[in-house]
């Protein structure tokens, strides 16, 4: 089935791995297009030279363009992920870390030894040498379908790359694309609101005190960043401190009772 963005939509779902946003110092201006100029030469923090094209290409196949709206890679989202996985969040800071690792039910959530970034590195080291040992082209040197077909058995089944299971990789993947997509620019995707523009969600408003009284009236107002100065310039924050609890990252805890229990 082609990948359209009304059937992302309907199949997208949560993720192993989500972060809290965090950012860095910069400067994102403020643009009336609905979609944004395709990202050039991004000054990636955490990703190497071997990493970065499987990145992008995957987002791009996660959220394609359309009539609609841009793609993930259109709207930055690698340039999110990069800056989630270079920082506090990347590092596990709040994670838990003291195990014992073993295989959790579902609703544990994730119960792996890795930090977001450690995830990350090993699976895309494990995504190279499964196309090499396959005799395939690297990722993003294949073709859409194809890197389609890759992207499913990445997502449905939880063959080895180099110990992460494919399926919890994918969902990290899917869940922080989702996220770098859709949220605030002010973290480092979503450039020019465009994904707010594209489902019409106005972002900050401090107030809405002028427009009280025009009850039945659509909202016609630009989308506005927590970042947005009275220029319409946005500066990315610096990092944010992950928060306990968030995206399960402390689920490795009930798997540790469990195993006491046993």
């Amino acid at each position: 089935m082609p990948v359209t963005r009304r059937t992302f939509l309907q199949s997208s779902g949560g993720a192993a791995l989500v972060p809290v946003a965090a950012g860095v110092e910069a400067a994102t201006p403020r643009s009336a297009k609905t979609t944004p100029a395709r990202p050039t030469a991004v000054a990636y923090q955490f990703f190497r030279a071997d990493e970065s094209p499987f990145i992008e290409a995957a987002v791009e196949r996660l959220i394609p363009p359309d009539e609609i709206g841009p793609s993930a890679l259109e709207a930055g989202v690698p340039g999110y992920i990069d800056k989630q996985l270079a920082g506090a969040w990347g590092a596990g800071e709040r994670l838990y870390r003291s195990g014992p690792w073993q295989p959790g039910a579902p609703t544990q959530g994730y119960q792996l030894p890795f930090t977001p970034a450690e995830l990350f590195r090993t699976a895309l080291r494990g995504v190279r040498n499964d196309l090499q040992r396959a005799g395939r082209a690297a990722f993003e040197k294949l073709p859409g379908a194809e890197q389609d077909a890759y992207l499913t058995l990445l997502q449905t089944t939880p063959r080895d790359l180099g110990g992460v299971p494919a399926n919890v990789f994918f969902e990290s993947l899917l869940g922080m694309t989702i996220e770098g997509y859709f949220s605030d620019p002010v973290y480092g995707g979503n450039l020019d609101m465009a994904a707010w523009k594209m489902i019409g969600f106005p972002g900050a408003y401090g107030a809405y005190y002028d427009l009280v009284d025009k009850h039945g009236q659509r909202f016609e107002g630009e989308p506005r960043s927590l970042g947005e100065n009275g220029r319409g310039a946005i500066r990315i924050m610096p990092a944010i401190p992950a928060t306990a609890g968030h995206a399960g990252m402390h689920a490795p805890a009930p798997a540790r009772a469990q195993a006491k229990k046993s």
